[in-house]
């Protein structure tokens, strides 16, 4: 948690991290930090500056941008191209002794087609948050600037 005069920042889904075929984006992110932050690649900041900031506000953040993304639209391609996948948790209920159930959160990863296709009632039923942006390497770099 930063403290900047009299705003508090989280930063608990603020972070980049990478391995061998990915990059995973926290999903707290707006565009605008994403191009700023020191640990993004840059073949992604320019894929963000050319293609993606041309459709969005920089102050969209991950987590808003893919939980009402429709399919269909140019963001949509764009991100289809870069193989982008989502984590997200969601609401399950769990039986416990005695036949009683507790809602539960469950991590889950999305392709992004077919988190594209739940639609918007169903998201809010299940209590979908989205936490992470898993980007494939392999997309990103056969994407053509």
């Amino acid at each position: 948690m930063k403290i900047k005069g009299n705003v508090t920042q989280y930063e608990d889904f603020k972070y980049v991290l990478q391995d061998v075929g990915n990059i995973y984006l926290g999903a707290g992110f707006s565009y605008e930090e994403l191009l700023e932050h020191e640990m993004v690649p840059f073949k992604l900041k320019a894929i963000l500056a050319q293609y993606i900031l041309k459709e969005v506000s920089p102050d969209t953040t991950l987590e808003s941008q893919f939980y009402y993304l429709e399919e269909n639209t140019f963001l949509y391609e764009t991100y289809q191209q870069l193989k982008i996948r989502v984590k997200v948790q969601i609401q399950e209920p769990q039986k416990k002794f005695f036949g009683k159930t507790k809602i539960r959160y469950q991590e889950r990863i999305f392709p992004l087609q077919d988190l594209v296709q739940m639609n918007l009632a169903r998201k809010k039923a299940s209590g979908m948050l989205v936490r992470e942006i898993i980007i494939s390497k392999l997309g990103m770099m056969t994407f053509s600037l």
